[in-house]
């Protein structure tokens, strides 16, 4: 890993005031873009079970990695990883690059972002847009060594989202996810919600959230969900860390090894939600709020559904909080477009129909 010129040394005091200057930046984006809407659709099917979505879509690079991307960068510089002309470089499935795109541009930093030919053109074009460049690879596991490479070539910086994301969130509070969500729900009908839903892609938010609930001692339980195609619920399930998979076809979730960020024992339950489901969920969901959400949305909401399932059959009420992760508009040439979908063999009608009827009913989820 490659750190400033002075890391070594004493910082010159172009360098010092460099480094002041720029947390003064990312602590001022903190105060605009920290707190977000917590959201309380009304779901006729469902009554006495209250869902809530924290939505992350409303961050100013639209997307839950708006405060990665934001610690990433104060973690980088605080350790004396990033300097004035310090080139970056991040290994993404396209939002979190979106966002530290943002962050490098605020910072006056190169940014480099390495990614599947498959990301989505909106992430693509909203990277550049922000004025970073996307260098492209044919498969998921390629990114990590040619993000590495880049890093080592350029002089820079390899952010690793992957393996930082666990440690450079403040997971005890300062205002991080966890505790907004918390916060948000006091004085709501269930304020200490039952289930907290949430998907891994690095496996960060799952860790906050886990050591949070911990932390504060609270009766709620974390629930991961995953996708088709990724490794993190077999090593939750078995213990093994070097377990891989295909990789996965809903963006920035479910990931084709365990990375260093997922903590399995903050984790209380697992269960995989076919991609059919993730997409008619999303499609679902977009009705009920009049906008389009991305497809780990969809993921997370039907994780709550089936939660909610259970809590109907067992004859209980409560809560259960999940999180609107980015907005669908990024995946209108994907999830929203029948041509890809028939592509890809996905059928969402059927789970789109039973979907419904649960929400409506609270009946037929289940075949």
């Amino acid at each position: 890993m490659s750190v400033c010129p002075h890391a070594a040394s004493v910082l010159s005091a172009d360098d010092r005031q460099w480094t002041r200057a720029a947390i003064t930046l990312l602590e001022a984006d903190g105060r605009r873009s920290a707190d977000t809407h917590l959201v309380k659709p009304d779901f006729p099917g469902l009554r006495g079970i209250d869902i809530y979505f924290k939505d992350e879509s409303t961050h100013p690079t639209g997307s839950l990695k708006h405060r990665l991307a934001r610690s990433l960068f104060l973690y980088g510089i605080c350790n004396g990883h990033i300097c004035r002309n310090t080139t970056l470089v991040e290994a993404s499935s396209g939002s979190t690059a979106v966002s530290e795109a943002y962050f490098a541009r605020l910072l006056g930093l190169r940014f480099i972002a390495v990614m599947t030919r498959s990301t989505s053109a909106q992430k693509i074009q909203a990277i550049e847009r922000f004025g970073g460049r996307c260098h492209l690879v044919d498969h998921a596991h390629e990114v990590y060594g040619v993000a590495q490479a880049l890093a080592d070539e350029t002089g820079g910086y390899y952010l690793d989202q992957f393996t930082h994301a666990e440690r450079a969130t403040d997971w005890r509070g300062n205002n991080n996810i966890a505790e907004s969500i918390f916060r948000q729900m006091e004085g709501e009908p269930h304020p200490v919600p039952d289930w907290v839903v949430m998907s891994a892609g690095t496996g960060g938010t799952s860790a906050t959230l886990g050591r949070y609930i911990r932390y504060r001692n609270l009766a709620s339980q974390l629930c991961v969900v995953d996708v088709e195609g990724s490794a993190f619920l077999d090593a939750w399930q078995t213990g093994d860390r070097a377990i891989t998979a295909r990789g996965s076809r809903i963006e920035g979730i479910g990931r084709p090894r365990v990375e260093p960020s997922f903590i399995p024992t903050v984790i209380d339950h697992m269960f995989r939600i076919d991609d059919a489901a993730s997409i008619a969920a999303a499609h679902a969901l977009s009705d009920r709020l009049f906008r389009r959400v991305g497809g780990s949305t969809g993921t997370n909401f039907m994780g709550v559904l089936c939660l909610a399932a259970q809590m109907r059959a067992q004859g209980g009420d409560g809560s259960l909080v999940t999180l609107i992760c980015d907005s669908g508009d990024r995946y209108a040439a994907t999830y929203y477009d029948p041509g890809w979908l028939k592509a890809q063999g996905l059928d969402i009608t059927p789970w789109r129909t039973r979907i419904e009827q649960f929400l409506d009913t609270g009946g037929g989820l289940c075949p």
